[in-house]
């Protein structure tokens, strides 16, 4: 019997964000955000869902906490709705908003629970997005006021910060795509969004330093592994350009402090401009303190001359298992990618702020049995054991997710969580299979085969 033992002071903890499980999408003042409106329009999210009620945390905080404290979660990782906060997004402090985030920061911090707060994933203030939102540069400077606001408010009990929530989705998936909220579809719309994002970043850092004493800061990227369909010449240059544009991209403006050139030179060819002025690669490539990373899955891909970027994705690969997301499991990737995450850019710090796996999950009576999302899991605490041994410098990992939520525009069809919720018999909170063996793991900081 082989045992993986983690280092002491190793944190283990589950990840949420504000839209998919808070709700009360209306209440104490809190402004409509661009999923409110995008997931209010007819037909943009799976059985017309919305994030109206999600898991009612905004009420049930108390309830999830005490679930967090049964689990032994050493931290949680949640977001903070900036509409809730700041309604407009730029003018008056919305107290009762803030109020609830530091009752939320008390019942942590009283359950010996550290918490990692992400200022913002995805919830824009809709009133943003309607004088420009991430593709106007003045959305920077209202990011930082929000980070300021916030911070001001928590830092004196909240130590570890992050400023946004996976870039490249909210650019790809919100204004390329057009499947996330806001819906555009304008490729150099996602660029200009991309730069905007991270030079926000750049410009909140020195303000959570400053209130935050002490404050560890970083951002938080989905990042993924990318193989060719084939050992092909085309292909594998394929591979090399969908890594620029999915990873490099961001990792090194963040550590380096400026773009890849061969994916400059593709937005060159196909006419797309990066709005970059004097002085933003040095803002957005300012030290930070740790990386968050978020791993689901590798990509492969296969050469397409005629598409927009020069690779798409295959069909399914045979012999693979998947999720209901439609994701390869592959355990192995997210050892890859720590490792050359850690070769390339020697970030202080790293955590794996996102993991996790979809799975049509039903409840017995008072049990969900999930034991394929415990054998996800138990491969992938393998996987970063074995990337800690050779080095890597991994200082925890927080599970996605904590509950079943709002997986957005998918709706509730989808469930990540290791804790059921019974959106139709009063929000019943249920944990799965999975939750119990979390447990046993942050309780033994390790497994046995």
């Amino acid at each position: 019997m082989t045992t993986h033992i983690f280092p002491d002071g190793f944190l283990w903890g589950a990840a949420t964000a504000s839209y998919q499980i808070e709700g009360a999408w209306e209440a104490d003042g809190k402004g409509e955000s661009i999923w409110d409106r995008f997931s209010h329009t007819p037909g943009k999210v799976q059985d017309g869902d919305t994030g109206d009620v999600a898991c009612d945390h905004y009420h049930r905080y108390a309830e999830d906490v005490a679930l967090m404290r049964g689990l032994g979660l050493k931290a949680y990782r949640f977001s903070i709705s900036w509409p809730r906060v700041i309604p407009d997004g730029k003018g008056a402090v919305n107290e009762a908003g803030l109020d609830f985030y530091d009752r939320l920061v008390d019942a942590l911090v009283e359950a010996g629970i550290t918490p990692y707060v992400t200022l913002y994933h995805w919830d824009l203030p809709q009133a943003l997005q309607d004088a420009g939102g991430w593709c106007s540069r003045e959305v920077v400077g209202h990011f930082a006021r929000y980070a300021d606001v916030v911070s001001k408010r928590l830092g004196d009990r909240v130590k570890f910060w992050a400023t946004h929530n996976e870039p490249w989705v909210v650019a790809k998936l919100g204004h390329y795509i057009g499947v996330h909220a806001p819906g555009i579809t304008d490729l150099s719309a996602c660029y200009q969004v991309a730069h905007h994002v991270l030079l926000s970043h750049g410009e909140a850092v020195p303000v959570l330093r400053a209130n935050a004493g002490g404050a560890q800061v970083g951002i938080v990227l989905n990042l993924s592994p990318v193989d060719p369909a084939s050992a092909s010449p085309a292909n594998q240059t394929a591979a090399r350009r969908h890594d620029g544009y999915l990873n490099r991209w961001y990792l090194d403006a963040l550590f380096k402090g400026t773009y890849p050139d061969d994916m400059s030179a593709i937005l060159d060819e196909i006419g797309v401009a990066v709005p970059v002025q004097a002085g933003d690669m040095a803002k957005i490539s300012a030290p930070i303190d740790f990386l968050g990373v978020n791993y689901y899955t590798r990509d492969v891909v296969c050469d397409d001359p005629d598409g927009a970027f020069p690779f798409t994705s295959p069909g399914p690969r045979e012999n693979a298992e998947f999720t209901e997301m439609g994701w390869e499991v592959y355990p192995e990737g997210l050892y890859r990618l720590l490792k050359c995450v850690h070769q390339d850019y020697s970030p202080a710090a790293l955590y794996v702020t996102e993991n996790g796996a979809a799975i049509a999950d039903a409840p017995t009576g008072d049990a969900v049995h999930d034991p394929r999302r415990i054998a996800y899991l138990r491969a992938h605490f393998k996987a970063i054991h074995r990337a800690i041994g050779e080095g890597v410098p991994l200082k925890g990992y927080f599970v996605w997710s904590l509950l079943d939520n709002f997986e957005w525009a998918f709706g509730y069809s989808k469930r990540f969580g290791i804790v059921y919720v019974d959106y139709e018999d009063g929000q019943r909170r249920i944990p799965k299979d999975s939750a119990h063996f979390y447990r046993e793991v942050i309780a033994d900081n390790g497994l046995s085969d």
